[in-house]
């Protein structure tokens, strides 16, 4: 089945056998957001249309910020987009952004581990966070190493969701964010990309 295939997190937590929990797990890790960032989102959002499709949602919302954060890190992990992730004929399909580590042979190459799914829904969160999970769970077993936590990212551009799989344990973080709180937006998501970065420099040192 590819990842659309996937309506409902239910369905994918009992097809894998995962455990769904609740709480609030981001921690803090400041990011100063430009002026010239926050004048270019507010007329992007002023005056395009910015949500008339997921493809436009990943254009216009979820990228800038994602590229922004992406930009301190771009040294240890390549942001790849629409990017085929293909681990069974149950889990396969195309992400509309994955962190991955970078390549030693260079920008070109897709390689593992995977530490970030990201998921781009108008308005279904729902059937969102399925197939976002559904994609965390692939790129934990193309990883093949189930200490690392995957981190899950469902947005319809305005509202942010955020998640972790680490082991058989599913947690969807309680509280959202917003792009209308461009400060707390930034934060959380400045602070999976350190987390990722902790968890790669462990990889390398072990």
């Amino acid at each position: 089945m590819a990842f659309s295939s996937y309506k409902t997190i239910g369905e994918v937590l009992k097809t894998f056998q995962v455990i769904y929990t609740e709480a609030n797990f981001i921690g803090e890790a400041k990011f100063n957001v430009s002026d010239y960032f926050r004048e270019d989102l507010e007329f992007t959002m002023r005056e395009g249309a910015v949500d008339c499709s997921e493809f436009a949602i990943c254009e216009n919302l979820i990228s800038p910020v994602l590229k922004q954060v992406w930009k301190l890190y771009s040294s240890k992990f390549i942001l790849w987009s629409h990017y085929s992730l293909n681990y069974d004929e149950k889990l396969s399909g195309f992400p509309e952004y994955i962190l991955a580590k970078r390549s030693p042979l260079g920008k070109v190459v897709f390689d593992k581990p995977y530490f970030i799914l990201v998921e781009a829904k108008q308005d279904n969160f729902e059937t969102g966070w399925a197939q976002c999970l559904a994609k965390m769970i692939a790129a934990q077993r193309l990883n093949g190493e189930f200490s690392i936590i995957i981190f899950g990212i469902v947005s319809n551009g305005v509202t942010w969701q955020f998640g972790k799989l680490e082991g058989e344990a599913f947690t969807r973080n309680i509280l959202p964010h917003t792009i209308y709180e461009l400060d707390k937006l930034f934060t959380t998501v400045n602070y999976i990309f350190q987390q990722c970065e902790l968890q790669l420099n462990n990889l390398v040192a072990a």
